[in-house]
């Protein structure tokens, strides 16, 4: 009977939580995709939107790397995860885009009873109550406080990754089909962080 009391009570806490996962690096031609997901209370979204949260596209690097212990510090709970370009060129931008959300969901302590995804496709694996919301991360706080989890944490993998991988402008670009990038991978041709799958659309594979 205890049990079922505790389990009746988690379940309205979670109710009670909003939990947002999006995306970041999806059409990125270098590099993993990065997703993450993010737990918050109805009193810590007040906070974090005081703060300035929105979706990470509409800040600049300083205010999202200003956010993010924020983020952390007021989130019941969150989790990142991420899939391989081996992944994205083998399965398909979204199945790894999936692959890489069901990563962060697992890091979870907790299984949500409801999940708000950014954008308009469904998490195929996902089985449970979820919601797609196109442009979510401007409208719900926990998928905003997601994005910039998700590409803070991306984006500093890019600045290290450049070290390896100079000659390529990564920590400017982030991985993505710039112009510059472009004409790098004319220049130098494509290293084994590079979608294969996204470049031969350029004819650079």
């Amino acid at each position: 009977m205890q049990e079922k009391k505790e389990e009746d009570l988690q379940q309205a806490l979670n109710k009670l939580a909003e939990v947002g996962i999006d995306e970041v690096g999806r059409g990125a031609v270098f590099g993993p995709i990065f997703s993450a997901v993010v737990v918050l209370t109805e009193k810590n979204k007040i906070i974090l939107k005081q703060f300035g949260v929105t979706d990470s596209k509409k800040l600049s690097p300083k205010k999202r790397k200003l956010l993010l212990p924020k983020i952390l510090l007021l989130s019941s709970d969150y989790g990142i995860g991420q899939s391989s370009v081996r992944e994205i060129d083998k399965l398909g931008i979204r199945a790894a885009t999936e692959l890489s959300m069901i990563r962060a969901l697992k890091k979870l302590k907790k299984k949500p009873f409801e999940l708000i995804i950014d954008g308009p496709l469904l998490l195929r694996p996902w089985h449970g109550i979820q919601k797609n919301i196109v442009s979510g991360d401007s409208k719900f706080i926990s998928i905003g406080s997601a994005s910039i989890l998700a590409k803070v944490s991306r984006d500093n993998l890019m600045e290290r990754l450049e070290k390896k991988y100079s000659g390529y402008l990564i920590f400017k670009n982030k991985g993505y089909g710039t112009k510059e990038h472009l004409s790098f991978i004319e220049k130098n041709g494509i290293t084994n962080l590079h979608r294969k799958s996204f470049l031969k659309k350029s004819n650079l594979v």
